[in-house]
C-alpha cells in the first residue's frame, strides 16, 4: 500500500518537497503533505492509498458530468482518500477530507479495476469523489491497464497540478472534467485554499496541448462566485482563452461541511447563468443538480437543433448522424460520440470488486 511517490526532490535543509501540485509542501520526517495522502518516509516520499479505494459505484457518465463523451454509457467510478484543496464547501467531504485510511475497504489492483470495467460492459473508468491529481500514480497504471482492456478513462479534478506531473497524468486521459470553482483569486483563497493562475492555466494546457477532452463544471454558491459580472468574466476567458465550444456546467450548491449559511442554489439562479454565458457565446452551457430538461440538452452550435435531449442522466433523444454530424445542417458536433447513445439511464449501482488473490 505505501507505494513510491513520483514527482519530489530534497531541499538544502534536509526536508523533501513534494512537486506534485502548487501546494510545494515541504516535508520531514514522518510528515504528510497537505492532501494527507503523500507522506515522507525515511528519505523518500510515498502514496499511502495506493491499490485502495473509498469504493466503487456504476454511474452515467453524464454525471461526471460529461454530455459530450459517449453519451448514455455507463461509468465504473470510484475515489481514494484526501485532497489538495481545502474547499469549504466540498461535498464529497467524508471522503476528500477524511483522516481515516480505514475508511478506504477495497483493495483493488490497476489489473483488477480495468478487468472489473471490461466485465460490467463499462464505456469507461473514472477517478472521482476525490481529486486523482494526488493518487497520479495509482491513476496513471490504472488507466495504462485499461487502455490495454479498450476502456477509456475520465479524470474529475480541481486540476491543481504542476507542469510535468500533469504532462503525465493527462497522457492517458480520454477525458477531463475540471471543477473551475469561481473566477477569483479571493475566492480560491478564501473558499478553497488554493489560487487561480494554475487552474487557468491547467485549463489552457490541456485545450491547446493535451488530447484530453475537456469539459468544465462552476458550482454555483449564492453570494460567493454567482454574481452576474463574474459570471459573464468566467464565460468571456472560456470563449477567448479556450473557445466557444468548450462545454460548461453550471452546477447547484447545497449546504454542506463548513458552508451551512449559505442557501441551495435555486433553479432561476443557474438557469439566469446559463443566460449568460450564452450571450456571451458559448455555445454548449448545461445545468446540473436541478431538474432543468431545458438545460440539460445539446444543440448544434450552428442551425440550433436538438441533438441530444435528457431528462436527467437518462438520453431521451440522440440525433447525430453515425459520424457525429448534426443530421440538419451538417455541421459537426464536437466530443465523443458512439453511432447510438448508450441507454444506462439515471441508476447509480455501488458495485464490490472480487476480492483479490
Amino acid at each position: 500500500m505505501n507505494h513510491p511517490a513520483r514527482w519530489w526532490h530534497t531541499l538544502e535543509d534536509g526536508r523533501i518537497q513534494c512537486d506534485l501540485c502548487p501546494r510545494d509542501c515541504h516535508l520531514h520526517a514522518g510528515q504528510r503533505g497537505a492532501c494527507f495522502v503523500r507522506e515522507r518516509v525515511g528519505e523518500a516520499m510515498i502514496l499511502n492509498t495506493y491499490g485502495r479505494s473509498s469504493g466503487f459505484c456504476i454511474d452515467p457518465v453524464e454525471k461526471k458530468p460529461l454530455n459530450h463523451f459517449y453519451p448514455g454509457s455507463s461509468i465504473l467510478s470510484f475515489g481514494t482518500a484526501g485532497c489538495n484543496l481545502a474547499c469549504k464547501f466540498c461535498q464529497n467531504w467524508d471522503i476528500s477530507k477524511s483522516r481515516d485510511m480505514d475508511r478506504l475497504m477495497d483493495n483493488a489492483s490497476p489489473l483488477t479495476i480495468a478487468r472489473a470495467a471490461r466485465s460490467i460492459g463499462a464505456t469507461s473508468v473514472a477517478f472521482t469523489y476525490n481529486d486523482p491529481v494526488i493518487f497520479a500514480e495509482y491513476a496513471i497504471d490504472i488507466a495504462t491497464e485499461c487502455h490495454v482492456e479498450g476502456i477509456k478513462t475520465v479524470a474529475v479534478t480541481a486540476g491543481y497540478i504542476h507542469p510535468e506531473p500533469r504532462r503525465e497524468f493527462f497522457a492517458v486521459m480520454d477525458a477531463a472534467n475540471v471543477d473551475l470553482k469561481g473566477f477569483s483569486d479571493d475566492f480560491y483563497v478564501r473558499f478553497c485554499g488554493a489560487h487561480l493562475a494554475p487552474v487557468l492555466d491547467t485549463l489552457v494546457w490541456l485545450k491547446h496541448a493535451s488530447q484530453t477532452w475537456l469539459e468544465i463544471t462552476t458550482l454555483l454558491i449564492p453570494g460567493a462566485n454567482d454574481s452576474d459580472a463574474e459570471i459573464a468574466a468566467l464565460s468571456q476567458w472560456i470563449g477567448r482563452e479556450l473557445g466557444a465550444d468548450v462545454p460548461l456546467h453550471f452546477t447547484a450548491f447545497h449546504p454542506d461541511y463548513k458552508l451551512t449559511d449559505r442557501p441551495p442554489t435555486t433553479l432561476a439562479s443557474i438557469q439566469h447563468a446559463r443566460h449568460i454565458a450564452r450571450s456571451e457565446g458559448l455555445q454548449h452551457v448545461y445545468t446540473g443538480n436541478v431538474h432543468d430538461p431545458a438545460g440539460a440538452i445539446t444543440h448544434c452550435a450552428d442551425c440550433g437543433t436538438a441533438l441530444i435531449a435528457r431528462d436527467g442522466y437518462a438520453i431521451l433523444n440522440y440525433r447525430l448522424t453515425p459520424d457525429g454530424h448534426c443530421p440538419d445542417c451538417g455541421a459537426p458536433l464536437r466530443g465523443h460520440f458512439a453511432t447510438q447513445a448508450g441507454k444506462f439511464g439515471n441508476r447509480r449501482i455501488p458495485i464490490q470488486l472480487a476480492p483479490q488473490t
